[in-house]
């Protein structure tokens, strides 16, 4: 499973979508909405979050495990740093790997002071790099400390994010270099919403492959789309998510269509997020769609 989700990655149409699991002991209700939608025809394999914005959520890896037993398809686990030490950390890869998750996207994570849970506290004895330093240890039947495993893990496969905008661009690049350096296999950029933004990020990610501190290591750019259908989305995006870049012209559209009405404005919005994808498709098929759970734009924006 997930070695045709490698080759399709580095050979292929890469298409996965995201999903967020909610504030409940239940995780069906949405692999429910998935399967009435048929959205398993269209992608080639899912994500799973791991409690974004420090909200607390159902745990990423069981809904890894239900979605990937419903639909066949493998999943992309997310796992942040900030609510687990290395034991933890390891603990929970020992776990997933016998069940199959194997897929997983390394994370530092949000800030607890911004969570629902009062006086929450972060962990974060690292960045996303030590998770990804502890997967290529698994990766070589040890773990953290150096101790041998008791038997050899399933080849896990460690994927991380990459903001998609930056005043000088030579940061991105050196974050990339950084993933990679520390194994990344793939690299998910924030959300993209121009194809020269595309470009540029295709650009910096094969030089930072040639700069790599090893020959046997590179990475897969997998672009980022969250489709915007309202002006205040493509506003706030635009004005208070760093690493994000929505083009004016995006916002003026929003803006005249918001004042014809919200039917319009939802028209506009969609129509400029279809448009992208398929854009973006034609250039650099490997795609990750963020929808926020709006699995009827998903559908849309995919068949």
């Amino acid at each position: 499973m997930f070695e045709t989700l490698m080759d399709k990655l580095k050979n292929g149409t890469f298409i996965t979508l995201e999903t967020t699991p909610s504030h409940s002991p239940v995780f069906s209700p949405i692999i429910e909405k998935i399967a009435a939608l048929e959205l398993d025809k269209y992608v080639d394999g899912f994500s799973t979050t791991d409690n974004p914005l420090a909200k607390l959520k159902y745990n990423s890896l069981f809904a890894a495990k239900m979605l990937q037993d419903r639909f066949n398809k493998p999943v992309i686990a997310t796992m942040s740093m900030r609510d687990r030490n290395r034991i933890a950390l390891q603990s929970d890869l020992l776990g997933a790997n016998e069940v199959d998750i194997r897929a997983i996207l390394a994370l530092t994570g949000d800030p607890a002071n911004i969570s629902d849970q009062p006086n929450a506290k972060g962990v974060f004895e690292s960045d996303s790099s030590l998770l990804l330093d502890m997967i290529s240890c698994f990766n070589s039947a040890i773990d953290f400390a150096g101790k041998p495993l008791g038997a050899k893990p399933q080849t896990i496969y460690p994927f991380a994010v990459v903001n998609s905008y930056a005043k000088n661009p030579k940061i991105l690049q050196k974050k990339m270099q950084k993933k990679i350096n520390h194994g990344a296999c793939g690299i998910i950029t924030q959300p993209v919403y121009d194809l020269e933004s595309a470009k540029r990020l295709i650009e910096l990610k094969e030089a930072a492959n040639k700069e790599c501190c090893s020959e046997n290591r590179s990475a897969e750019l997998i672009l980022g789309i969250f489709p915007i259908t309202k002006l205040r989305t493509a506003q706030f995006l635009s004005a208070h998510v760093p690493g994000i870049n929505v083009p004016n012209n995006w916002i003026e559209s929003l803006r005249v269509a918001n004042e014809r009405g919200a039917q319009e404005e939802y028209k506009v919005g969609f129509e400029l997020s279809k448009k992208l994808f398929e854009e973006l498709k034609e250039f650099h098929p490997k795609i990750h769609l963020m929808t926020a759970n709006q699995f009827q734009i998903a559908k849309d924006i995919l068949a």
